[in-house]
C-alpha cells in the first residue's frame, strides 16, 4: 500500500492505474477508523481494482464550537487497518493543500442542504459538497463509496454528483453496528461508559418506528412520536429531531406508502450522534 499527501502524486498514481485498464474506487474518510470505514474499503475492493481510501478531516464542514480540534485522529493505526484490508493508496493531503489560503469557491449543496443536519449545522454541507467535489476532481475515480449511516450526506452527494454531471458513479453501503445496535461513528470514542449504554437510545429508538410498520402502521407521524418516547425516557439523552422522511427529498411523511426513511439525531452528553433506518410499511425486519 502506498502513501501520497501531494494532488500531483495522487493524479499520476491513478492515471497509471487507469492506463491499466483498472477500475479506480475512492473512499473519503476522516480517519479515526472503525469497521463501518472498512466495510467500505471492502465493498470498493469487491468491485474495483484499484483503491484509494482518502484520510483528511475537513475543517470546512466544522462550524463554530464544533469538534474540529479534539476530533479523533490515528494516522498510524488507520494505515495499519489500510493495508491489512487491501487498499491500493492513502491519501493524506495538509489543510494547505487541499484549501490555498483565498479559497473563495464554494459547493452549494441546494435545497437538501437546508434540512435536518443543515438545520443544526448550517455550513455542514457546503463543507462537505465542497472537499467531496475536489476529490472527486483529484482523484478521479469511477466509483465512491460511502455510508448510509449519514444517509442525508449521501442523499446530498448523490444529488450533487447528478446535478453538476460529474463522471463519478455513488455507492451507498450499509450502516455498520456494534452488538447492541449502536451505529458506529468516530463520535462514540467522545462517550462516557454510562454514556455509551446509553447511546442505544438511537437505534433503540428507530426499532419502536420499524415495529410500528412492520405491524401494517402507515402513521408516520405515530411513528416519529414512538420514536421520542423512546428517547425522552432515557435521561442521559436530549432529542435533537426525529422523523420519518421521504428516501428521496427527505421531506417529513405524514404517511408510508412507500418505502420511506427514519431519521434521528440526539445528544449524549456533549456528543452528538445520528442514525437511521429504512422503513417498509408491512415487511418483515
Amino acid at each position: 500500500m502506498e502513501r501520497l499527501s501531494s494532488k500531483a502524486e495522487i493524479r499520476g498514481a491513478v492515471l497509471a492505474a487507469k492506463r491499466e485498464g483498472k477500475t479506480v474506487a475512492l473512499v473519503p474518510t476522516m480517519g479515526a477508523l472503525h469497521e463501518g470505514h472498512l466495510s467500505l474499503v471492502e465493498a470498493a475492493c469487491a468491485r474495483a481494482e484499484y483503491v484509494v481510501v482518502s484520510i483528511f478531516v475537513n475543517p470546512t464542514q466544522f462550524g463554530p464550537g464544533e469538534d474540529f480540534e479534539a476530533y479523533p485522529r490515528d494516522l498510524e493505526h488507520d494505515l495499519a487497518m489500510l493495508s491489512a484490508e487491501g487498499a491500493d493508496l492513502v491519501f493524506t493531503p495538509a489543510t494547505t493543500a487541499m484549501y490555498a489560503s483565498d479559497a473563495a469557491v464554494t459547493v452549494d449543496p441546494g435545497p437538501l442542504g437546508a434540512l435536518w443536519e443543515g438545520a443544526v449545522r448550517p455550513t455542514h454541507f457546503a463543507g462537505v459538497c465542497t472537499v467531496v467535489t475536489k476529490l472527486f476532481s483529484i482523484v478521479g475515480p469511477d466509483l465512491a463509496f460511502f455510508g448510509e449511516k449519514d444517509y442525508q450526506q449521501l442523499q446530498i452527494i448523490t444529488r450533487t454528483v447528478r446535478d453538476l454531471d460529474l463522471p463519478v458513479k455513488v455507492v451507498g453501503c450499509p450502516i455498520v453496528r456494534e452488538r447492541d445496535g449502536l451505529a458506529m461513528s468516530s463520535r462514540n470514542a467522545y462517550l462516557s461508559a454510562d454514556q455509551r449504554v446509553a447511546a442505544t437510545v438511537l437505534s433503540r429508538a428507530l426499532d419502536a418506528a420499524g415495529a410500528l410498520a412492520t405491524d401494517g402502521g402507515r402513521d408516520a407521524r405515530a411513528m416519529t412520536a414512538a420514536m421520542r418516547a423512546v428517547i425522552e425516557a432515557e435521561p442521559l439523552a436530549a432529542l435533537d429531531y426525529a422523523a420519518v422522511v421521504d428516501p428521496v427529498t427527505l421531506v417529513e411523511l405524514d404517511t408510508v406508502e412507500a418505502p420511506a426513511r427514519a431519521i434521528i439525531a440526539v445528544r449524549v452528553g456533549d456528543t452528538r450522534l445520528i442514525d437511521n433506518m429504512a422503513i417498509t410499511p408491512g415487511a418483515e425486519r
